[in-house]
């Protein structure tokens, strides 16, 4: 490196009377002379050529240097009448790291007919990491494989579909279930157990006996409105044997001493023993199964 100053030196040297020069005299300067990566220095330029002379300064460093110029070059004429003095400012900026050597080119000088290039290779730049000290101690990921043993997928298609399949299955259950409703009971089925909620009751230990036997009686009018046509419910008990006097199907011979009794406890109040209100369930029960075994056809009826 050349300093300016010492070019300077050299160049005002010798006796103190004015001379014409008849060399060329040039100085660089870099400043500053350490730097980090993207941080902007300046190189100066300064050459005294003999008075006549023209001075040409290259336009910027080399597209294909590590260092880019920030500005365009400022060219200044120093006022001498001894000599031609010029002076060229470069901004620059380093993107590499380490020793830096910034490819200006040549200064050319033309002294009538005598040409003259001063290469500009003296320049040296430090250009230090802006990276942490420790980045050397980071270490990367490893790579990972460049493909992947891909996952069999039938196994997810299989599991959905048998999942599919029973929430099908459980749908039809679900859908016949409700349109099928509530078991049905036959008449003699809803007879039966009518006769055994009045059971439940109690009523003959508690007293109740015409109660008991009005709604023994009540059970059978049911039953029969149920499976005999003209067994109406708005008949009255006389009408009702009436109209049933036909139909071999009811006996009528159990049926008219049941209900004529009854009639007699229910609305003309008369009394009841315990004993013979069991004995007239008994006998409205044995009807209700007499009717029903006679429409009830046999099982050999039923084949056929």
């Amino acid at each position: 490196m050349i300093a300016l100053a010492v070019a300077l030196a050299l160049l005002q040297g010798g006796t103190s009377a004015p001379r014409t020069p008849t060399v060329v005299r040039y100085g660089i300067a870099v400043s500053p002379e350490t730097v980090t990566v993207g941080q902007h220095f300046e190189v100066l330029v300064r050459v005294r050529a003999p008075i006549g002379s023209t001075i040409i300064f290259p336009a910027a460093p080399d597209s294909g240097s590590s260092t880019e110029a920030l500005d365009p070059r400022t060219v200044s004429t120093i006022d001498d009448t001894a000599a031609v003095e010029q002076s060229a400012r470069y901004l620059l900026a380093a993107w590499d790291t380490g020793t830096v050597h910034p490819a200006l080119g040549a200064v050319v000088v033309s002294m009538g007919e005598t040409r003259r290039r001063i290469p500009l290779n003296g320049i040296t730049v430090h250009v230090r990491s802006v990276l942490p000290a420790d980045s050397a101690l980071r270490v990367p990921k490893p790579a990972r494989g460049v493909l992947e043993a891909a996952k069999p997928w039938w196994p997810w298609l299989v599991a959905a579909l048998v999942a599919l399949a029973l929430l099908l299955l459980l749908l039809w259950w679900w859908l016949r279930r409700r349109r099928r409703g509530p078991v049905e009971l036959s008449a003699f089925e809803r007879a039966e157990e009518a006769f055994a909620h009045i059971d439940a009751l109690r009523l003959l230990e508690a007293g109740e006996r015409g109660r008991f036997v009005a709604l023994n009686v009540e059970v059978l009018r049911e039953y029969l409105a149920e499976r005999v046509d003209v067994a109406s419910r708005s008949l009255t008990s006389t009408e009702l044997l009436h109209a049933l006097q036909d139909r071999r199907t009811v006996p009528s011979e159990r049926l008219a001493p049941a209900l004529a009794e009854a009639d007699l406890i229910k609305f003309a109040r008369r009394p009841v023993s315990t004993e013979r209100a069991r004995e007239l369930s008994r006998e409205v029960r044995a009807v209700v199964q007499d009717v029903e075994r006679a429409l009830t056809p046999a099982p050999e009826d039923r084949a056929a």
